[in-house]
């Protein structure tokens, strides 16, 4: 049976914080060189969060501007989905946190599926509405990830930078909207990016602390590998759903992990370079709020138009994959 509704993103917002932290700082923190990053990686400069900023407050304002592009208030909010694996606490969600500060009074949660988090909810809330159980659908993927990075450990801390960008997903009844979406997951890799401690598997302890054992770490090479794999294989299946090809993506928006990985996807799929929307070398890595501040920037600046076929498309730990496949 045909569902009675589509459902189509109708308001983005993002925001970055104040702070820019550039390459050259780097140098001075740690044993690297802006040479060796930008060859490596393609980043120049990252945001960093302030000292008691949390991923709420950076979720706050890009909230805001998403409803207010969807010409909406706070009130026609039905949902509220933040993805983050940098919460405010590991309990209360920073959703409900976010739904204070917004002053909204809808349902709201958090999920979790690393750097794959904001496509993953995307495909959540589009289950939501394409059902009828809610109208209006508001998508965050928020990080102060930088706030569990050891900046003495050069292979991740010139990778990541905080941020958030928001969608707000509603009912739409003519042929644009979300298209199709695919999730994939294999926990049998977990082991590959993680925190391994702060959970029930390692609870906090001075041990614990003292073994930098909350901070975040990662297999570069193994990723690598599997990073442009299952990005390659989401893009094409998520095509496959919607009866499309490579050839019709206008435009592709990737995980903004490193240039190198965003190369090597865009040469297995043999996509045009200029239908491949970057902007790592500015951010870095923001885990679950880079394709959302991507696709925001892709809108602002005139690289996706109206009906033009888009692609979402990420990885993360757990390991996690996932892409959107949207007609604007």
């Amino acid at each position: 049976m045909t569902a009675p509704y589509r459902a189509a993103l109708t308001g983005l917002g993002a925001y970055l914080p104040e702070k820019v932290l550039t390459n050259f700082e780097l140098e001075k923190m740690v044993e690297t060189s802006d040479e060796w990053i930008r060859t490596r990686t393609g980043i120049r400069e990252r945001h960093v969060a302030a000292p008691g900023q949390s991923s709420s407050d950076l979720a706050l304002p890009a909230a805001r501007e998403a409803i207010e592009n969807a010409g909406l208030t706070v009130k026609d909010i039905d949902l509220i989905i933040v993805a983050t694996i940098s919460p405010d606490m590991l309990f209360p969600s920073t959703a409900c946190y976010l739904q204070a500060k917004l002053g909204a009074t809808c349902g709201a949660f958090d999920m979790a599926a690393a750097c794959s988090g904001f496509p993953y909810a995307i495909a959540i809330a589009e289950g939501f509405v394409k059902s009828g159980l809610y109208k209006n659908v508001l998508v965050v993927g928020a990080e102060a990830i930088t706030k569990f990075i050891n900046w003495k450990d050069r292979s991740t801390c010139v990778l990541f930078g905080d941020g958030a960008g928001a969608a707000v997903v509603s009912r739409s009844r003519d042929d644009h909207g979300i298209l199709a979406s695919n999730l994939g997951a294999d926990g049998r890799e977990s082991d590959i990016l993680q925190i391994p401690a702060g959970g029930s598997m390692n609870p906090p302890t001075e041990e614990t602390v003292k073994s930098g054992l909350h901070y975040l770490r990662m297999a570069g090479p193994e990723l690598f590998k599997i990073a442009v794999k299952t990005m390659e294989q989401a893009v094409r299946n998520v095509l496959k759903h919607g009866n499309l090809e490579v050839k019709d993506i206008a435009c592709l928006i990737p995980h903004q992990a490193n240039n190198r990985i965003l190369q090597a996807v865009s040469e297995r799929l043999e996509i045009d370079p200029a239908r491949v929307f970057i902007n790592v070398d500015r951010y870095g890595n923001m885990s679950s709020a880079s394709t959302a501040v991507a696709l925001y920037e892709a809108v602002k600046t005139g690289a996706i138009k109206r009906g033009d076929y888009v692609v979402l498309v990420a990885f993360g730990g757990g390991l996690t994959w996932a892409a959107n496949l949207i007609k604007w």
